[in-house]
């Protein structure tokens, strides 16, 4: 699967990136994109891909139910205490864009009870194109779209598509089946993204997850020299 390595930014480091006794808190890296994209299976591959390497933990979220993080654990990709859930009540983006506050004490509490850790990764709910992530929140975001959803979806663009600093293109063993334009699509993703770099995935392919996995692992490099 194709991932354009022309922009390999570094993760921004935050002005919060130490924990109150000086150390180092973990990379954070947050997932969106729609329903039914391939997120949560994203971030279960990303967990099996690097767990040996990288201490980790995942928050989910969902609206009124914990059904993401559930997942996770019948898989056991990570012990349980290093899966917590988020129910936002609300729309998605509210609790991982505009009151973050449930998510941060999520994390913190995660550093605090499990640490330390190298990477949290946060997945938002299922939410429309629009979906980012407060900059208070995450330190780099994936977006995860699927030719399921219709090849147009990059030319129709939108912020989680245009300035996310991953776009995955998820599914794309089901290409042939729904009529999706791979070629297409990269080049519509192309054009909404410049030098932003697109990431082709199917998790049925050998390769699998692991052109994503070596993104997080650059990020988590930059993020680890950057005292």
């Amino acid at each position: 699967m194709h991932l354009d390595h022309s922009h390999d930014g570094p993760a921004a480091v935050s002005a919060d990136a130490h924990r109150p006794d000086g150390s180092r808190r973990a990379l954070r890296i947050g997932l969106g994109g729609p329903v039914g994209s391939g997120k949560t299976a994203t971030v279960a591959a990303l967990c099996r891909d690097l767990r040996d390497e990288l201490s980790l933990a995942v928050v989910t979220n969902d609206i009124y139910t914990r059904e993401d993080a559930e997942f996770l654990l019948r898989e056991a990709v990570l012990p349980p205490e290093r899966i917590t859930a988020v129910e936002t009540g609300a729309c998605p983006h509210t609790a991982i864009r505009d009151d973050i506050s449930a998510n941060l004490e999520a994390v913190e509490d995660l550093e605090d009870e499990v640490g330390p850790l190298d990477l949290i990764l946060v997945e938002s709910g299922g939410d429309n194109l629009t979906a980012t992530f407060s900059k208070g929140l995450v330190d780099a975001q994936i977006f995860v779209i699927d030719v399921a959803g219709g090849d147009d979806i990059p030319r129709k663009g939108g912020p989680g598509v245009s300035t996310a600093d991953l776009l995955v293109v998820n599914k794309t063993d089901l290409a042939p089946h729904v009529g999706s334009d791979l070629a297409r699509m990269a080049a519509d993703a192309k054009a909404q993204r410049a030098e932003l770099p697109v990431a082709f995935q199917s998790l049925r392919s050998a390769e699998g997850v692991g052109p994503v996995a070596a993104w997080v692992r650059e990020q988590y490099a930059t993020w680890t020299a950057s005292e």
